[in-house]
C-alpha cells in the first residue's frame, strides 16, 4: 500500500455492492473526477499510473457494471485490479468493528488489515482458497453444472477448503463428495484471485485422471444437477469465460 496521497491525474475503481463504476467511454475515473474527502486504498499500478479503490454509492454519476462483465471487456491486468478493488472494499466494509469489543477499527498502516484501538485485536484481509480440478479419462474430460451461480455452464468440480485440510486433499474431498470418483496423481496448474465469490478467494486449479477407466459419476444431488464424461474433440459451447482459471484448465487438457 502507498504512502504517497492519491495524484489527479491517478486511477480510481470505484465500488458499490459488488458493481464498479464506469465512465461513459468504458473506462474508470481519475482521482480529479471525483469528489474530495474519500477513502482511498492502494491497489498498484497500470503503465506507471497508480491505482485507488474507494468505496461508492450506487446514487453515484456512472454507469455500475459486475466484475464479470467487466473482467471479460478489459484484459489483464486491469481485470485483476478490478476485481482486487471489489474484494479489499467488500472486505473494508464488512469489517468495520472489532469483533471482540466492538470498537472501531482502524487501519494499519502500509497493509489491507485493521486493528482494534481498545482490545488491540488484529484483523488482516484473510484469503479463502479453493481448488478446482481437471478430471479426465483417457481421451474424455468430466464437467458438470452447479445447482448454484450460472447453472447452464459446463464447469470443474471445485470447493473450498476445510480446516487443516492440504490443496490435494481438498481436491480428492471435493470430487469424492460431489462425484464419486477417486483420482489418481495431482498435478498443480496455477492460480487465480477470483472476485465472484466474495473477498479474499483465491482458486488453485489441478489436474488428474480418473482411478477407475470404467467410473462413471454420480452426483451429490445438492451442490450438482448433472456430470457427464466430454470426448476431448466436442465440449459443450456453454463453457466457463475465458478469463476463468477454470477455461485455462478446460483448454489446456484440450490442447495437451
Amino acid at each position: 500500500m502507498a504512502d504517497a496521497p492519491p495524484a489527479p491525474d491517478d486511477t480510481c475503481l470505484v465500488v458499490a455492492g459488488r458493481k464498479l463504476m464506469c465512465t461513459p467511454e468504458g473506462g474508470f475515473p481519475r482521482v480529479r473526477d471525483l469528489p474530495g474527502g474519500l477513502d482511498y486504498v492502494a491497489l498498484g499500478t497500470l503503465d506507471g499510473v497508480a491505482v485507488w479503490a474507494v468505496a461508492g454509492e450506487r446514487g453515484d454519476t456512472g454507469e455500475w457494471r459486475s466484475w464479470p462483465a467487466l473482467a471479460g471487456d478489459l484484459g489483464e491486468p486491469l481485470a485483476s485490479l478490478a476485481g482486487r478493488a471489489l474484494q479489499v472494499i467488500t472486505w473494508r466494509h464488512a469489517h468495520r468493528y472489532c469483533g471482540a469489543c466492538t470498537a472501531r477499527l482502524d487501519d494499519v498502516p502500509g497493509e489491507h488489515a485493521r486493528r482494534c484501538p481498545d482490545c488491540e485485536l488484529y484483523v488482516p484481509m484473510q484469503l479463502s482458497p479453493a481448488v478446482l480440478v481437471a478430471i479426465r479419462r483417457g481421451d474424455e474430460l468430466l464437467l458438470v453444472r452447479h445447482s448454484y451461480g450460472p447453472t447452464e455452464l459446463w464447469a470443474l468440480v471445485a470447493g473450498f477448503l476445510e480446516a487443516g485440510e492440504s490443496l490435494e486433499q481438498a481436491v480428492r474431498r471435493e470430487v469424492r463428495e460431489e462425484v464419486g470418483l477417486e483420482l489418481g496423481e495431482l498435478t498443480y496448474f496455477g492460480s487465480q484471485p477470483w472476485a465472484m465469490s466474495g473477498p479474499g478467494v483465491v482458486l488453485a486449479g489441478f489436474t488428474a485422471e480418473c482411478a477407475d477407466p470404467r467410473a462413471e459419476p454420480v452426483i451429490d444431488g445438492r451442490e450438482l444437477t448433472q456430470a457427464r464424461w466430454f470426448a476431448l474433440d466436442a465440449l459443450p459451447a456453454e463453457l466457463p469465460p475465458a478469463y476463468s482459471i477454470s477455461r485455462w484448465l478446460i483448454d489446456a487438457t484440450v490442447k495437451h
